[in-house]
């Protein structure tokens, strides 16, 4: 990563790097949402990659807040061995100029569906008709050589899944979420 500066190359972005990573794991895990552990960890190795050296790193965090920073540590939080403090990621991010966690984090936030005035027992039996519908399109799909009887069943198991996230979206938010 030294490379980026010392051959005078305009930087990779920080974005492209968190958007192959996250590709990455949904090929892995084969689901579409990447893990927010391994999205920051991924954004971190690029925010090292600017400072040419694990010393450089741990020096700029030590600067910043006095001390904690060594080589070692800041190896192992690169290899995953340990996770990255707030007070690592703000002084690293702060140094660089850069703060693609700090948007990470701004992002799940801005997705995160409304829950005002929803109702867990109407969401109850939105999940219960979506589920149903899936179920339906799921079995006449598995009949089917038909590519678009594929699609619905796809699609119908995406609305499934939407109507998950937002009966978990309503209880995350507690009673005073939903008013």
């Amino acid at each position: 990563m030294t490379v980026w500066r010392d051959a005078g190359l305009p930087p990779v972005s920080l974005d492209f790097i968190t958007l192959r990573s996250a590709l990455r794991d949904a090929k892995e895990t084969g689901l579409l949402m990447p893990d927010l552990r391994k999205q920051t960890h991924a954004h971190l190795r690029a925010l090292i990659g600017w400072f040419g050296c694990y010393d450089a790193a741990a020096a700029t965090i030590n600067a910043r807040w006095g001390g904690g920073a060594s080589k070692g540590t800041i190896s192992k939080k690169v290899s995953e061995q340990l996770d990255w403090t707030v007070a690592d990621i703000v002084a690293l991010e702060d140094a660089v100029g850069q703060y693609p966690v700090t948007r990470a984090l701004a992002r799940r936030l801005s997705e995160r569906p409304s829950t005002k005035g929803r109702c867990l027992v109407v969401q109850s039996g939105t999940i219960a008709r979506e589920c149903g519908e899936a179920i339906s399109a799921i079995l006449a799909a598995g009949q089917s050589l038909d590519a678009s009887d594929m699609a619905e069943a796809i699609r119908e198991i995406d609305e499934s899944i939407e109507s998950l996230r937002l009966a978990r979206a309503l209880l995350n938010a507690g009673p005073e979420g939903r008013r």
